[in-house]
């Protein structure tokens, strides 16, 4: 048997699963918590948790994370230097090592400004080589000629040696500023690529697995492990993506839109004729806008991990915090801790942080001493007082001898920077009340449900299925959305909570996917009217995701008359500029072009031509008397790992 091991690191768990790729099927799986910030132990405890005689069989392993998208979102990437080449430094950019020179070239390609400061560019790099991870360079019209951008990328390779990354190597479409903070973003994000890769390598050379490795891109395709370390925002959202081509998968659909419940998120896309639908823009992510090309997706911070917390009522997230079920499995004080706790703080006070059932723990094993180089004084206060069991807002409170109004705003700083976890009851612990999820230690969830029904006068089991109830409401209302989008979102809210509301009609199939969703599908068949489907193993959806991507590889060439006055056509691509005399002459040229750049790609993934489906498009924009002003050449390859050679 020709046997796929597909890996698939979450905010919250790390799957794993075996399948015979020669038919399909799903032979076995785990699920093991991610650990931070050694990730090499939860892939090896996802992995340990398979037949160690499937895993010494395995050829293919094929990779998806959303670990690049929780970076950019944190702000937390590496620092890069920056070369912008012909246009000005935007305020926006976050890079302090930034620099402008002179140079660029116009929408032909020709060069409007000579690239004289090179001087200057040796000068910054040697000044900042030693407080940046990586570089990134982007040229005004880049795309349209990268001579100056290449020779910028030649000078920073031969003085450091670190990573380089050029906007025309990301990008053919035009937008000199998208295509900088494209190319910044992905010099950032080199580093927390390769820490993901070595611990993915690291483990298959441990459980001596000799395979193929790729990864799935935020696209829905396959990229070879080396193009996926140069080009780490381009798989920025791999992790949904591989959910929507697992769920496909699973049910046999060729169209189908997805609902993935997971820990952090709950995440909407939809597949068509076996292609992911992509975004109509660039992948956004954090407030950027980038130009790489993502599925289209809407997402919602509503996942299993989603803090409930009361102030009057009950809210349901955006925070997300370690279950109460999950913490007391590792820690069973805190089932003696909630027992104890019978009032609730005055509820002028509480908000996400002071809340009777939350906890906080410190996370990691680096001592208080080596963080305080990093921490303010009054941080530092809380981290040498919280140990090795997690404490409660009040205890806390005791120890540093402060009311919790004066550091609340401190332990929220330090969760934002990871130093803190916090624990509280979630919908997870809400359906392990209920017993309609059950994985780790339901007494606490009972404990938790029993301390906050109480402020309401609700009984444990009541409360409970309030939770329930509000998690199915922001499902449906975030699937309408997702179709109904010429619908003003707070409309849609209106008629969901009318108790006249008639059930939604979808026309294609659902696919719920995650590991709570089986208890959601009653609720959500009475809400919704549509065929929704549950598979088997929907829970390692995206792990099952990044072994039946496809890769995919898309060109774009285009063909427009050179400046006035010259009887000339130029043909911009990936490699650069070619011009012709004759239109005819770079029509055919463009045509080649397009064919041999997909067929050059495929060959690079052990993938010959016969078997990819090759499609090329040709649109041609206005006229200028028998020829187009315009012609643009979309060429499509899309072969399959099955047929790897």
């Amino acid at each position: 048997m020709y046997l796929g091991l597909g890996i698939d690191t979450g905010g919250t768990y790390t799957d794993a699963a075996i399948m015979d790729m020669s038919n399909g099927t799903v032979l076995e799986s785990n699920k093991a918590l991610t650990t931070y910030p050694d990730l090499i132990r939860g892939i090896k405890n996802s992995i340990e948790g398979l037949d160690p005689r499937c895993l010494k069989q395995i050829k293919f392993v094929s990779v998806s994370t959303t670990l690049a998208t929780n970076t950019t979102l944190e702000g937390k990437g590496y620092p890069a230097g920056l070369i912008l080449i012909g246009h000005t430094i935007p305020k926006k950019l976050a890079s302090r090592y930034v620099i402008s020179i002179q140079g660029g070239h116009d929408s032909d390609g020709n060069e409007i400004s000579p690239l004289e400061d090179l001087e200057n560019v040796r000068d910054f790099v040697k000044q900042v080589k030693n407080k940046v991870a990586s570089f990134a360079v982007s040229g005004y019209f880049g795309v349209r000629n990268p001579e100056h951008e290449l020779k910028v990328k030649e000078i920073i390779k031969e003085i450091t040696g670190l990573p380089v990354v050029c906007g025309h190597e990301l990008s053919m479409s035009l937008g000199a500023y998208e295509r900088a903070v494209t190319a910044l973003l992905n010099a950032e994000l080199i580093p927390v690529s390769k820490q993901f890769i070595n611990s993915i390598q690291a483990v298959m050379k441990e459980k001596k697995i000799k395979a193929t490795l790729m990864m799935m891109k935020c696209d829905g395709s396959l990229v070879r492990i080396e193009e996926a370390l140069q080009k780490p925002v381009e798989s920025i959202f791999s992790g949904p993506a591989a959910s929507l081509v697992g769920a496909a998968h699973l049910t046999g659909l060729d169209t189908c839109v997805t609902v993935d419940v997971g820990g952090t998120s709950t995440d909407i896309s939809m597949i068509s004729g076996g292609i992911p639908e992509i975004s109509d823009s660039g992948a956004k992510v954090g407030g950027w806008r980038t130009m790489v090309k993502a599925i289209r997706m809407d997402t919602s911070a509503l996942g299993g991990d989603s803090l409930v917390w009361i102030k009057g009522k009950t809210y349901l997230g955006p925070r997300k915090v370690i279950p109460l079920c999950l913490a007391a499995s590792e820690f069973p004080c805190l089932l003696e801790k909630l027992e104890e706790t019978t009032e609730s703080p005055n509820k002028r006070i509480m908000d996400e942080i002071i809340q009777p059932t939350s906890f906080f723990i410190r996370n990691g094993v680096t001592p208080p001493e080596l963080l305080s180089g990093e921490l303010e004084e009054d941080e530092r206060e809380i981290i040498e007082n919280l140990g090795i069991e997690p404490l409660s807002i009040l205890e806390i409170s005791e120890k540093i001898g402060k009311h919790p109004l004066m550091f609340a705003g401190t332990l929220k700083n330090l969760i934002k920077k990871r130093h803190v976890s916090q624990i509280g009851f979630t919908s997870t612990d809400a359906l392990h009340v209920l017993g309609e999820y059950i994985r780790w230690d339901g007494r606490a969830s009972f404990m938790g449900a029993r301390v906050l029904g109480k402020s309401l006068k609700k009984e444990a089991d009541e409360f409970s299925a309030g939770i329930k109830a509000e998690v199915v409401r922001k499902i449906t209302l975030e699937l309408v959305s997702f179709f109904a989008d010429d619908i003003k979102r707070e409309d849609l809210e209106k008629l969901i909570e009318n108790e006249a509301f008639l059930k939604f009609h979808i026309k294609v199939p659902v696919v719920l996917v995650g590991a709570p969703v089986r208890a959601y599908l009653k609720d959500l068949n009475e809400t919704i009217d549509a065929d929704i489907r549950i598979p088997a193993f929907h829970d390692v959806g995206n792990a099952v995701g990044a072994l039946v991507g496809k890769v995919i590889h898309r060109t774009e060439v285009l063909i427009r008359p050179s400046a006035a006055g010259k009887a000339e056509y130029s043909v911009f691509s990936e490699i650069g500029k070619a011009v012709f005399e004759d239109y005819g002459e770079a029509l055919d040229y463009g045509l080649s072009l397009s064919k041999r750049l997909v067929s050059d790609y495929m060959d690079g993934h052990g993938l010959e031509m016969e078997n990819v489906e090759f499609d090329l498009r040709k649109n041609d924009v206005g006229s200028l008397g028998k020829t187009p002003m315009e012609t643009r050449l979309v060429g499509i390859g899309v072969g399959t790992t099955g047929k790897l050679v």
